[in-house]
């Protein structure tokens, strides 16, 4: 059974992608940013960017039932890579007991304000770990 989660980002309608996919016990959350949806502000901090990406990524697994706790795999996506160690104070918090496995790349983002962009797969809750 596939279910789509929509966060209310105007990106999600804009470009025609779900803030996550439900698909049987598996839950794929897209690339996530540090905007605030429901003001659409961004900090100029990589580090409080970081912590509203996780806050989305964590309302779109509730949405899917599922929690950090489940997440198999995190991607980590940076403009600039030397901005990485100030990210993982947050990272750690989200991440440090649940250790999924992991990728940090650096790349472009499509809003030169984007300072760091996560992508997970978890697994539902009922189907936890």
């Amino acid at each position: 059974m596939r279910r789509l989660i929509a966060s209310g980002s105007p990106f999600e309608r804009d470009i025609g992608y779900s803030r996550a996919v439900v698909d049987g016990e598996w839950v794929f959350v897209s690339g996530t940013t540090g905007f605030d949806y429901a003001t659409m502000r961004i900090s100029d901090d990589v580090a409080e960017q970081t912590e509203q990406a996780l806050r989305n990524i964590e309302q779109a697994l509730e949405a899917a039932g599922s929690d950090l706790s489940q997440v198999v795999r995190v991607r980590y996506i940076l403009p600039n890579a030397e901005d990485f160690p100030a990210c993982w104070p947050a990272l750690r918090r989200a991440f440090g007991e649940v250790r999924p496995a992991a990728t940090m790349f650096a790349a472009g983002l499509a809003d030169p304000r984007m300072k760091i962009e996560i992508e997970v797969t978890a697994r539902t809750a009922r189907n936890g770990l």
